[in-house]
């Protein structure tokens, strides 16, 4: 019994643009073409073949592996060569998706505590503990600071400490022209590591007051209205900046976790009594 492409579509539930496909690509060719009008013929043993094609691609075959599967001298050995070998790829396609699954697990817990942090912070004074860390000072355009944090991200990684801790700066001198700062980037670290000509190892020193503003900003914008609000609220509270440290800040919001421009950040002034 033959049937024409569009009732073999029918029966088999594969769509007649699939079989034109799979006609293409040699994988199930018609049982016969007539020769006048075109016409495309299947035969009923070809849907077995169809069916086999179907459960095939549900097992994660290729077109290219089932049409080896199919050949009429596969052997027993062929087969289970590559079942085998398919079943080696799923293994690692599913450890690959849990341990991709387990990061969005820990991106979703980590936003949900942004989000219940979103809420206003007030102005505060506290004190900032010396703390050790692998730091990089240069002075660079403002465009270039994404550089310089992936440097200090990229070398405590390199010496098997977490790149992922809250990312540290510190503003120092911003009085030059074509938008040039004298910036310092670091990064906590949990032991002493080697330094290098770039990097270097050592403690920031302990701010013994500081006035806390917790903020979104973009850290590579020229300006920061953060910066300002701060300023005067430490006037008006009988404070002064303190000209013995810069001016510190620490990024709250992970690189992982950064989906917009902006960032959660915590901005330091070292302060004293006016």
């Amino acid at each position: 019994m033959i049937f024409k492409i569009g009732t073999f579509s029918k029966l088999s539930g594969v769509s007649v643009k699939t079989l034109r496909y799979y006609d293409q690509r040699g994988l199930l060719q018609p049982d016969t073409i007539d020769k006048f009008s075109g016409y495309r013929y299947y035969s009923a043993e070809q849907l077995l073949i169809i069916q086999r094609i179907i459960d095939l691609k549900n097992r994660g075959f290729t077109l290219e592996e089932i049409k080896s599967l199919l050949a009429e001298d596969v052997s027993p050995a062929d087969v289970k060569k590559s079942l085998t070998a398919k079943q080696l790829e799923l293994q690692q396609f599913i450890k690959e998706a849990q341990s991709q699954l387990k990061e969005i697990n820990s991106g979703l817990e980590r936003i949900k505590d942004l989000d219940d942090q979103s809420s206003t912070v007030p102005i505060a004074i506290r004190n900032v503990k010396s703390q050790l860390v692998a730091s990089i000072r240069d002075i660079i355009p403002r465009s270039h600071l994404c550089l310089l944090l992936d440097e200090i991200k990229q070398y405590v990684r390199e010496h098997h400490e977490d790149e992922n801790r809250s990312l540290n700066v510190q503003w120092h001198n911003n009085d030059f022209e074509d938008d040039l700062i004298d910036v310092e980037v670091a990064l906590p670290i949990t032991k002493k590591i080697p330094g290098s000509d770039r990097v270097n190892i050592h403690f920031w020193p302990e701010l013994i007051q500081a006035a806390s503003l917790v903020h979104w900003c973009d850290p590579y914008h020229s300006s920061c209205s953060a910066l300002a609000e701060l300023a005067t609220w430490i006037s008006s509270n009988g404070y002064r900046p303190s000209e013995a440290e810069p001016i510190r800040e620490i990024y709250l919001t992970a690189d992982q976790d950064l989906y917009g421009k902006l960032r959660r950040a915590e901005l330091l002034i070292p302060i004293e009594n006016s």
